[in-house]
């Protein structure tokens, strides 16, 4: 069957007392810089609202201010649907994909810079959608995915008649030749050649030479694809000079970005990949999105969370080569832990949720039963730093909050936005709240109330705009967060 979207897995059944429990962090971690970043890649636009992750490198992670912690105000827009991606680009204006929430048929939003209400909608072929969940933002402030009939779409935004806007697709590609009717792309993310990478969930990764990505269109259109026999992708896929990231159900792999035939590995670690999918994943195996980031290059380590039990580890890999850096388990205090959200990564800090016994309101027909089918939900998030020296890795903090969405860091402040649930119930009946995080100890900054049902933000993507405003998805459309 066609590997079903991120977007059907997290909302297809959507329709239907604060406290802070920190643990203190230990004398040295406030010491710890963050960045550098990524170097940015020129087929994207900036590093900060490229991708549901950021930038190609996927760390979440950004050098300017966000909306801070005192005086801040709550905005939602009602789009009637759930929007698992908001991209931004350098014209400031907000786009978010999303899942109607009657019918299930994905769409693109416009939105307004000033008000967050959408100022023009775009439906896109249903199918699987998992590559415009992770979709991204090209040099020209155009979204390329992939749609329902297997095709690379790069889609403007443009002023039309008497102050409107309108969304045109100004590029077609199709990838039918690549890509099976029984298969379908999950990820998408270009290299810093401008070529189009992607990835399959029946394992198939692929390059396609369009030529557009950095505006030459000089591409020669050839379609590229190597097979992974007997895995399957459920995450996105990450770009930096040196490498494309790619982890399958079973290994990480590290493929050459000079590839000019079928995509070249350059290197392949099989993690534990335990017996069974865990409740509050989605898929089995690792739930992370391979993350590069570093102190000198922001791309000399590469980590990915395993699922081990009964805690999940932290693998951390030297890009170049692959030796490893360390293995840490995560949560190792709670009974077991696991996660389907890709960590933040900056400098030698990286930034984990433990997800394990998060019930969404839907599950893939394809995951496979959970072992156990369920648990309970206790939260918690934690920093965990390379030592400096490159031997190994050491816990900076652990706190209990219950993230409610992927976490962005900016490196300015030295703060975590992400949003939280507080309340008696741990069910989606709980409220939810507006939490930034002190990234040096793990102490909430501030709470402030976001909704109850209606807001939950179901751990889907945000964006932090250059202005300081934080565009989150939700389960109706989006809330934001200005100053």
């Amino acid at each position: 069957m066609p590997h079903t979207s991120l977007l059907t897995r997290r909302l297809a059944a959507a329709a239907l007392a604060v406290g802070l429990c920190g643990v203190a962090a230990p004398a040295h971690a406030a010491v710890v810089p963050f960045g550098p970043s990524a170097p940015a890649n020129p087929a994207t636009s900036a590093n900060g609202g490229a991708s549901i992750h950021g930038d190609s490198s996927s760390a979440k992670a950004f050098d300017y201010a966000g909306p801070g912690a005192a005086g801040v105000t709550v905005s939602r827009a009602t789009l009637g649907a759930a929007c698992a991606t908001v991209l931004h680009g350098s014209d400031g204006y907000p786009l978010a994909l999303c899942t109607e929430v009657i019918g299930q048929a994905p769409v693109l939003h416009l939105l307004s810079p000033t008000t967050g209400q959408s100022l023009a909608a775009l439906r896109l072929t249903k199918g699987s959608l998992l590559g415009g969940v992770y979709a991204y933002l090209d040099s020209h402030d155009q979204v390329v995915l992939v749609d329902g009939e297997r095709r690379l779409l790069r889609i403007a935004h443009q002023p039309g008649w008497f102050g409107t806007w309108q969304l045109r697709i100004v590029e077609s590609t199709s990838l039918t030749s690549a890509v099976p009717a029984d298969d379908a792309v999950v990820a998408v993310l270009p290299g810093y050649d401008g070529r189009v990478w992607f990835a399959t969930g029946n394992g198939r990764v692929g390059v396609v030479d369009t030529g557009t990505g950095t505006g030459t269109g000089t591409g020669t259109g050839a379609i590229n694809v190597r097979e992974l026999p007997g895995e399957k992708i459920a995450n996105s896929i990450s770009t930096v000079p040196g490498g494309v990231g790619v982890v399958t159900d079973h290994a990480l792999y590290l493929f050459n970005p000079a590839s000019t035939g079928a995509p070249e590995i350059g290197w392949r670690y099989a993690y534990e990949r335990g017996p069974a999918r865990k409740p509050g994943q989605l898929s089995w195996g690792s739930g992370t999105t391979p993350v590069f980031f570093g102190p000198a290059t922001g791309t000399e380590y590469v980590a990915i969370a395993d699922n081990a039990r009964p805690h999940m580890r932290l693998q951390v890999f030297r890009t170049a080569t692959g030796a490893p850096v360390c293995t840490q388990p995560l949560f190792a205090s709670l009974a077991a832990s696991g996660t389907d959200d890709a960590p933040i990564a900056s400098g030698r800090s990286l930034f984990f949720t433990n997800t394990y016994g998060y019930q969404y309101p839907a599950e893939p027909a394809d995951a496979g039963p959970a072992d156990p089918a369920t648990a309970p939900w206790a939260g918690g998030f934690t920093r965990v730093d390379v030592n400096a020296d490159g031997s190994g890795c050491t816990v900076a903090w652990q706190n209990s909050e219950r993230t409610t969405s992927l976490p962005r860091l900016s490196m300015t402040e030295r703060t975590v936005y992400v949003f939280t649930q507080d309340g008696p119930l741990h069910t989606s009946l709980d409220p939810y709240f507006y939490s930034p995080l002190d990234a040096d100890t793990g102490s909430a900054k501030t709470k402030v109330l976001i909704g109850s049902a209606l807001a939950n933000p179901l751990r889907l993507g945000a964006t932090v705009t250059h202005d300081g405003t934080l565009i989150q998805g939700t389960v109706t459309g989006t809330v934001r967060i200005d100053h």
